[in-house]
């Protein structure tokens, strides 16, 4: 934390601007050395256009120089961020420059690990910035800049608050049992836990079922052999990702692609057609193309209107009757182009296409129900990484686990499990602080000592 770090703020390569930032105690005086002029000259937060030069004074560009003074900036030391035009070598050249005056390349995160250790973002905001770098549709980005303004952790910190004070209850109970206390102490403390854990576990629901907006929807695409999967596959992509052929059984295994749909990211696949077959290798195939139905949050199943009902079709409707209740299924009718002997499959949603005209009009259906899916979920706080669900999980589990001893009076027990869910809790957003416990005991009992 003594030294001064920088890096270079902007993707590598040829751009319009390149942004390089140096943060530390002795930020503001490499800058002074850089761009010839004395520390004061600097004004805080204002933009001043002016000439970069090199170690050994060569001009490298004229540039946007900002002065951040601490405690207000990202980090909350001293940051100075150079705008240069973008280009690899004159970000590279200013980058070893500050290197030379005595700056430190950071490391991977080591700004935002700064801003967290000086209190200037939590755990939350920390993980939110580096999921939203990487976010894959608009609906996760949206989810995560909640996170990012706060939302999660105003959550945690209620909560861990309220474990706090129940904490305090207990020891002031422990250590000044002779003192007039509140009657039915035990009480009201089995009913704040309660509350408590029906909080975390409606939380811990709704992270699941909208795990949808940072992992993707799964849309498998179902059907016997040659109803026009792959075609369909290939018509959403807009590209010839699967083989397409007359011949029976040839999509084999599963065939897996991304895309955006509207707001949403859908992870397609394709699978093999579902069918009765003395092929080992096929049948491994149709296996998976079962898995595939399980996994998904939609199920397309495909059936070629220009044929009569087969038998393979009519196993396929039977499949899909098992998975109705559970899964969102689209019967998709194909080859619309075609004189068509069957029109609908009575009990399921019904869309009639053509893969071999323009798929607007499906995937117009596709993003209606994809956001039907997903406004059916409540839009409030949710958890947005496999560390936040496990340390929620592991609050419940110790919550839980301190009601017994509670209810049998052993209250050092019943202290070391709330002490227990308060710090699991606290890791999602900053690490739980014993002060703080003496702090809401002492501040909140009238004990006269």
């Amino acid at each position: 934390m003594n030294s001064t770090i920088t890096a270079i703020a902007t993707p590598h390569g040829i751009g319009s601007i390149s942004i390089v930032r140096i943060s530390g105690k002795d930020a503001l005086e490499i800058a002074s050395k850089i761009v010839k002029k004395d520390i004061d000259f600097f004004k805080p937060r204002y933009a001043h256009l002016l000439n970069l030069f090199d170690s050994e004074n060569r001009m490298v560009d004229k540039g946007v120089v900002i002065f951040f003074k601490n405690p207000h900036s990202f980090t909350g030391e001293d940051i100075v961020e150079f705008q240069t035009h973008g280009g690899v070598m004159i970000s590279k050249i200013l980058l070893k420059t500050i290197l030379h005056f005595g700056g430190r390349l950071a490391e991977a995160g080591e700004f935002s690990k700064r801003a967290f250790l000086n209190g200037k973002i939590d755990l939350t905001e920390a993980e939110a910035i580096s999921s939203i770098i990487e976010a894959k549709s608009e609906e996760a980005t949206y989810q995560l800049s909640k996170q990012l303004n706060g939302e999660l952790k105003l959550f945690v910190n209620e909560i861990r608050e309220d474990l706090v004070n129940i904490l305090a209850y207990s020891e002031v109970t422990i250590d000044y049992a002779e003192e007039d206390l509140p009657e039915d102490i035990e009480g009201t403390i089995v009913e704040r836990l309660n509350g408590i854990s029906e909080k975390l576990s409606e939380l811990l629901a709704s992270s699941k079922r909208r795990n949808i907006v940072f992992e993707g929807f799964k849309i498998a695409i179902v059907g016997r052999p040659n109803v026009g999967k792959s075609s369909l596959l290939n018509s959403l992509l807009n590209y010839n990702r699967a083989i397409v052929s007359e011949i029976e059984g040839t999509t084999r295994d599963r065939v897996e692609e991304y895309i955006n749909i509207g707001t949403h990211l859908v992870k397609i696949v394709d699978t093999a057609g579902i069918r009765e077959t003395d092929n080992r290798v096929e049948k491994i195939g149709i296996e998976k193309s079962i898995e595939a139905i399980e996994e998904a949050d939609i199920v397309l199943a495909l059936f070629d209107g220009s044929e009569k009902i087969t038998e393979n079709d009519k196993k396929m409707i039977q499949l899909l009757e098992k998975y109705s209740e559970s899964k969102k299924i689209l019967v998709v009718i194909n080859k619309a182009d075609l004189n068509q002997i069957i029109s609908k499959i009575e009990g399921f949603e019904n869309i009639s296409i053509s893969t071999k005209n323009s798929s607007l009009k499906f995937i117009e259906k596709l993003e209606n129900i994809l956001t039907s899916i997903n406004n059916s979920s409540d839009g409030g706080t949710i958890l947005s990484s496999i560390r936040q669900i496990n340390e929620v999980e592991k609050t419940v589990k110790a919550i839980k686990s301190a009601k017994e001893p509670l209810q049998n009076g052993e209250l050092e027990f019943f202290s070391f499990h709330i002490n227990e869910a308060i710090e699991r809790v606290s890791s999602i957003s900053r690490p739980f602080n014993y002060s703080e416990m003496l702090d809401e005991m002492f501040g909140n009992f009238c004990l006269g000592k």
